[in-house]
């Protein structure tokens, strides 16, 4: 078992479901989670080396670049609707890496 994968896997899917928990209810803390998760799950893709490596980086960035600035939006701004709109962007961008790393771990079977 691949503890790395396992690890970057668990940040991402607590992204994912902290992400859908502000979208169901919009509290700044969920949202402040799912960045910190989301980010966190960055920073453990940089050293991948696989296949699809630059894929799996692309789309936790751009989920970070989709939460870090729905928590300022909402935080600062007061803007609920701007804010639920990145982090839909967000949520569709880590089912982006969820589905790249199923891919991935496909891959890596047939190649047994």
């Amino acid at each position: 078992m691949q503890w790395g994968k396992v690890f970057y896997m668990f940040f991402t899917l607590m992204s994912l479901t902290t992400s859908a928990a502000f979208l169901y209810d919009e509290a700044l803390v969920a949202l402040f989670i799912a960045g910190s998760v989301n980010v966190v799950s960055t920073i453990m893709k940089i050293g991948v080396r696989n296949l699809l490596a630059a894929e799996l980086l692309a789309g936790s960035l751009v989920a970070d670049l989709h939460l870090i600035p729905a928590f300022f939006a909402l935080k600062f701004y007061d803007n609920h609707e701007l804010a639920t709109g990145l982090v839909i962007g967000a949520v569709i961008a880590n089912l982006y890496t969820i589905v790249i790393s199923i891919v991935e771990s496909s891959k890596e079977k047939a190649d047994f």
